[in-house]
């Protein structure tokens, strides 16, 4: 069951075909289609620095390539700046504005244009490497979940051997306990700044895909008695585990870094796309055997990409299978699905490499995805009418006594109150936050976005954001009787027959013959769980 057709209600004439609360789903089908598009761009030009990796000498290393500027330099330390004689650069613009590093991230993978309105030319490289993605995600993905699953037994475990074999090395270099010694001791003053807040909530909803409705789509094809309550614990300790282990290896390479350029970490130590293209390729080029490890670091960044893509795709095919009728059924429906997806996500992602009609350059088109589309603006807003829903329309109490109809016992109280307390709470606390302090985009601390282009921004947030609202107006204005008739009959939920099915199933498995008969009116919506 996709993530649209998991909130069936009860019309007035006793039907349930008016899903009032199903805006939630469509809302997730356009925040994870809008993560597919553009996404898969990290992956792109992960792999185009893979490919680049296999050489003797990295091309980012050196100067004297055709995208270089005269003002290329390839000096790192500050003793070697100040023996130099460059009156007129300091060390601090020699390392960040003119290294070989960012010239290379800039003028070659990127080819930045002077704005969003200025056009440019089409990198043939990294579209060829976009194109290389898509048609692995598509043979990774169109015939379901169960080959699928079978990939990521590798995508997803080899990735923890090279991150082992990167911390091995890095803390064997000089100036890495410095740089944990940073990673570990807390700056407890960062606290009272709200962008830390919004930051970390919006990093831990990516993290856990919290709103994007993937995880609930991978989830349907559980069976009915599976302990999806276990599974999010698991999930949650194993991710948080993987970010801490991942800050040490990031962390002992950029102690190094700071050392080798003799300037304290906090000057080297980046976030986003500039750490794992433009921080991390630097470092890699200041140590022995310099292509291994860049090849092992943009490995591992393309097969957690991957996983990543691929819970994206399975999710929002799942939900648009789901939405065709029966009669729509035809053979390769899936397959035929699937490449229709990836191409169209294909086609938008050209603006990301290019400059096309109206002179869109692609890393400012890649920003405003990023920033706007699936921002944790739109992730909080979901998150917190998935909350109300659950907790205050459905019902907590029900909810967890649907869980323990599935897994056997009720989970603990605390998750309770989390539904319908704590998490909607903390959820709005940081959407209004976000939306007071809202700055408007800029890239790399330089260029302004022009109001048009932040303008269609904000009509990516809102394409997803309104979903809610707009599609419960429409089933109260359908529905007949007063206003207060017609929420109590939208609110009422009932029992989804599929659900009869996976119960007899397992009835059958535990050795029971029987089913206790189900009334029309008890029956109730069992919401599809995460995992």
């Amino acid at each position: 069951m996709g993530v649209v057709e998991k909130w069936p209600q009860r019309s007035p004439e006793g039907k349930e075909a008016s899903h009032s609360s199903s805006g939630l789903g469509y809302a997730s089908m356009v925040i994870v289609f809008y993560c597919n598009t553009y996404y898969i761009m990290v992956l792109a030009w992960g792999f185009y620095y893979l490919v680049k990796s296999f050489t003797t000498t990295l091309p980012w290393a050196t100067c004297g390539h055709t995208w270089n500027t005269p003002d290329c330099v390839e000096i790192f330390r500050h003793e070697d700046c100040a023996n130099a004689s460059l009156a007129n650069l300091t060390c601090d613009q020699l390392a960040d504005r003119r290294s070989p590093v960012i010239e290379f991230w800039e003028n070659k993978v990127l080819r930045l244009s002077a704005g969003l309105e200025v056009p440019g030319a089409l990198n043939w490289e990294v579209t060829l490497c976009l194109l290389a993605c898509w048609v692995l995600v598509y043979f990774c993905v169109w015939k379901g979940v169960k080959s699928t699953g079978k990939i990521v037994y590798f995508t997803a475990t080899f990735p923890y051997v090279v991150l082992v074999v990167l911390l091995v090395r890095g803390v064997l270099l000089p100036g890495a306990l410095d740089g944990i010694i940073y990673y570990l001791k807390p700056d407890w003053s960062k606290l009272g700044s709200p962008q830390v807040w919004i930051d970390a909530g919006t990093q831990i909803f990516f993290s856990y895909a919290i709103g994007l409705g993937a995880l609930t789509a991978l989830g349907s094809y559980n069976r009915f008695n599976n302990n999806c309550y276990k599974d999010a614990i698991i999930l949650a300790l194993i991710n948080s585990g993987t970010s801490f282990f991942a800050g040490f290896v990031v962390f002992s390479i950029l102690g190094f870094m700071a050392t080798e350029q003799g300037v304290h970490i906090s000057k080297v130590a980046e976030s986003g796309p500039g750490l794992a293209f433009i921080a991390y390729p630097r470092a890699v080029t200041l140590m022995p055997v310099a292509p291994l490890w860049a090849a092992l670091f943009f490995f591992m960044l393309l097969l957690l990409g991957l996983d990543s893509q691929f819970v994206g795709v399975e999710g929002f095919i799942t939900g648009l299978l789901d939405l065709l009728p029966a009669s729509y059924y035809f053979r390769f429906q899936r397959e035929i699905s699937v490449a229709l997806c990836c191409v169209l996500c294909f086609v938008i992602d050209l603006s990301m490499v290019t400059d096309v009609s109206g002179g869109k350059g692609g890393m400012y088109v890649f920003q405003l995805f990023d920033y706007y589309s699936a921002s944790g603006t739109t992730l909080l807003w979901q998150a917190f009418w998935e909350c109300v829903v659950v907790a205050w329309v459905y019902g907590a109490d029900r909810f967890m006594d649907d869980i323990a109809c599935m897994i056997g016992y009720r989970p603990c109280p605390w998750m309770k109150w989390c539904w319908s307390f704590f998490t909607p709470l903390v959820c709005m606390g940081i959407f209004i936050f976000n939306v007071v302090y809202y700055e408007p985009l800029v890239y790399n601390n330089t260029y302004v976005y022009p109001w048009w282009g932040e303008a269609m921004g904000w009509a990516f947030a809102l394409s997803s954001m309104l979903c809610v609202p707009l599609h419960l107006l429409g089933c109260l204005l359908r529905a007949k009787g007063t206003m207060a008739e017609r929420w109590q009959h939208l609110t009422q939920p009932i029992w989804g027959l599929h659900h009869l099915e996976y119960r007899a199933q397992d009835a059958d498995v535990r050795g029971l013959t029987t089913l206790t008969p189900v009334s029309e009116s008890s029956k109730v919506v069992v919401v599809e769980s995460v995992m």
